[in-house]
């Protein structure tokens, strides 16, 4: 089921956060996120968050963050990951959205993957300034 964030998500969607982008970004260092923890922590729950969580044992599996239309990030625990979560969590922004965008750093082969098979676009490459790293722009609409 996906559903609307709730406050009292926040410490396990804040888990979920950390442990991916640390096993995603292997190429960023851990210090990186671990040092931007509180900042996301506090602005976290201005963004338009959607979770999903299993119908069963009702526990959060993964989040999607949107900002208008811009995707902040799609999260997925690393135990029930390539298990179309993130699909769906995708397919539910592509319905209240009539346009989507993101930013994916290049090295996140595995990201750029998945978006290109779900129709998002490259549009455009820039340099994270906090990292240092490439990024990719990429769309998608109706």
């Amino acid at each position: 089921m996906i559903r609307a964030f709730r406050e009292n998500d926040l410490f396990v969607v804040m888990q979920i956060w950390l442990d991916t982008n640390i096993k995603a970004h292997s190429f960023i260092p851990q210090k990186y996120w671990t040092d931007n923890y509180a900042v996301v922590k506090d602005i976290l729950p201005q963004a338009e968050i959607y979770v999903y969580e299993d119908d069963n044992t009702s526990q959060i599996g993964g989040f999607i963050g949107l900002t208008d239309n811009y995707i902040e990030g799609i999260f997925v625990r690393e135990a029930i990951q390539s298990k179309g979560i993130g699909k769906q969590l995708l397919n539910y922004a592509k319905e209240i959205k009539s346009s989507l965008r993101l930013n994916v750093y290049q090295k996140n082969t595995r990201a750029i993957t998945f978006y290109q098979r779900e129709q998002f676009v490259i549009r455009s490459e820039i340099i994270d300034d906090s990292t240092n790293e490439k990024e990719f722009i990429m769309t998608w609409s109706k």
